[in-house]
């Protein structure tokens, strides 16, 4: 006999169904594409990894169609939704296609962009069909706040994918790449096409699996090594002596940070792993600290003849340099949202 107390999975009619009796007019802004075949969500769920107990943290649930397989899978799930309409439907959702896994969900009204907690039991996993327009943010935020995430998989847009997983030297190695690198060692987990969403999106999506790993280094903070990783990729195609000058305080400390790194000065960020972005970091916070100019003197000229004397009168420096402002601070905090837990 089949199992009853399964869930049941969404399939493009269900999915139609849902939308139309919310009356739901999926937004561009909220990067609202929902996935209408089962046959994904079990894939994304077995590409995972996983297991049964877990807690996961889902962002963006949506209509409820990965929500529902990962159920399936024997999980519990927090899920965070910015969607009022969507939050608020996703309980009875559940109730109506997995009625005896009702307890398994937690349903948080947030933004995962700005979230500063996650009520419930710390996630181990991260599995999630994330809004294509803050996929990179979303998920370095969420790495950062909870180190109990040990591993996951993520839908992007395929582009976006490509970059988290790129490695050093490659074209689409970037700024998400090397940030991505400090968190867990990433990789391309497969291709979904288009058709499987409702509405069907203007670009194809693909999935990043990743896996924690330890901090590379204890030396430095992790928001030192990022600022050295957008400095080198602010201007990609400049050599690193150059464009990490003022983040030295010049362009000799520049190149002494990068010497003592063990990097060559004239290579480029593209070229450099999670590693040497350590060194370098950690370089620069071990510079002595500049020497400060002397102030300029007032020169007194004294001009005598036939045995009598004459004050000069005071000459103007020459040559006054204009205070060189120091690089910029660090920007504040965007307040966070405030969250609600769904009953």
């Amino acid at each position: 006999m089949p199992d009853t107390s399964a869930p049941r999975l969404l399939g493009p009619v269900e999915v139609r169904e849902l939308a139309a009796r919310l009356d739901l007019r999926p937004t561009k802004q909220r990067g609202q594409n929902f996935v209408i075949d089962a046959n994904t969500v079990r894939r994304i769920v077995r590409e995972s990894g996983v297991r049964p107990g877990e807690v996961v943290l889902e962002v963006g649930p949506g209509l409820g169609s990965l929500t529902l397989a990962l159920l399936d899978a024997g999980c519990e799930v927090t899920a965070i939704e910015v969607d009022p309409l969507l939050a608020g439907e996703l309980p009875t959702t559940i109730a109506d296609f997995a009625p005896s896994h009702t307890d398994q969900v937690r349903v948080v009204l947030a933004d995962a962009l700005t979230v500063t907690t996650v009520p419930g039991p710390p996630p181990q996993a991260l599995v999630a069909n994330l809004p294509y327009n803050v996929s990179v943010p979303v998920l370095l935020h969420l790495l950062a706040l909870l180190p109990s995430l040990e591993h996951g998989l993520v839908m992007v847009q395929a582009e976006v994918a490509d970059r988290l997983a790129a490695t050093p030297g490659s074209k689409t190695y970037g700024v998400p790449s090397a940030k991505a690198a400090w968190y867990a060692d990433v990789r391309r987990a497969g291709a979904i096409g288009r058709n499987v969403f409702w509405p069907a999106p203007n670009v194809d999506s693909g999935l990043v699996a990743w896996t924690r790993r330890e901090p590379p280094t204890d030396r430095v903070s992790r928001q030192q090594v990022f600022a050295v990783i957008d400095a080198a990729f602010a201007q990609r195609r400049k050599v690193l002596r150059g464009v990490l000058r003022n983040l030295a305080g010049g362009a000799e400390r520049a190149e002494a940070a990068l010497e003592a790194a063990g990097v060559d000065p004239l290579a480029r960020g593209e070229s450099l792993g999670i590693d040497e972005f350590v060194a370098i970091a950690i370089a620069l916070t071990e510079l002595p600290e500049p020497v400060e100019a002397a102030e300029p003197t007032e020169a007194i000229e004294s001009a005598g003849s036939t045995g009598s004397t004459e004050s000069a009168e005071p000459t103007e420096p020459t040559d006054t340099a204009e205070p060189v402002e120091a690089g910029a601070g660090t920007p504040g905090e965007t307040p966070a949202q405030p969250q609600e837990e769904i009953d």
